[in-house]
């Protein structure tokens, strides 16, 4: 069987901080660190309602996270001013090395995946407006089990949904939960570490990869698979 690559989407795939711009409209010089506690509390808010079994849709965790940071900022926006940042949320660019890197994999025949904590209708539009959802065989998202990643039960869906298995199967993530958790769960991963003040979590599990970008991934991945 070709092996089989599940793509993270929100941080590997597309930038979410590039909403960093939008955010100057109303926070002015402090949008890149609004932007960093907005994504921080996203996903906190996940990881706290996976393991509460309280399950929302990744939007409202997006949605909730920002009602938070604008109390940490004392900042008071308006719900339409809310609900265009939201918006602005669906369609998000690809990071620059993202088309290069995907052209590269589907060159070597890897069968292609993305595979996310958004709803499968949000990731469908994300990777649409990016135009990048071509060259996915699939997108494969959380919602169906009602959890999060990184629980074992998600990557074991993935897998499912796939029809591959563990040692078949590669995750491409920017973050580092995503990595630990997928090679926890029998997977394989690479890491995409963009910036070197990017630190992965201590811990007795470590990256199958490391890359500073996507563009050398179909090589490298075929490197370690041969």
């Amino acid at each position: 069987m070709a092996i089989t690559l599940a793509f993270d989407v929100y941080g590997t795939l597309i930038d979410t901080h590039s909403v960093t711009v939008a955010l100057q409209e109303y926070v002015g010089e402090k949008a890149a660190d609004f932007s960093r506690l907005w994504r921080e509390k996203q996903l906190e808010y996940s990881f706290r309602r996976g393991l509460m079994q309280n399950y929302q849709q990744f939007s409202v965790c997006t949605s909730q996270a920002l009602d938070y940071t604008c109390l940490s900022y004392k900042i008071s926006l308006s719900d339409q001013d809310k609900q265009k940042l939201m918006e602005g949320y669906r369609v998000l660019p690809a990071f620059p090395d993202v088309k290069e890197g995907l052209e590269h994999v589907k060159t070597e025949g890897f069968r292609m995946f993305a595979f996310s904590n958004g709803s499968a209708d949000a990731v469908e539009m994300l990777l649409q407006n990016a135009g990048i959802r071509a060259y996915f065989d699939g997108v494969v998202s959380v919602d169906a089990l009602k959890i999060f990643k990184p629980s074992p039960a998600v990557y074991c869906h993935f897998l499912r949904s796939a029809h591959s298995t563990g040692a078949e199967s590669w995750m491409i993530s920017g973050n580092p939960f995503d990595v630990i958790g997928s090679i926890s769960a029998g997977m394989r991963a690479a890491w995409i570490q963009r910036s070197p003040e990017t630190i992965f979590d201590p811990w007795e599990i470590q990256p199958t990869l490391i890359l500073n970008s996507l563009s050398p991934l179909a090589v490298q991945i075929k490197n370690a698979s041969t």
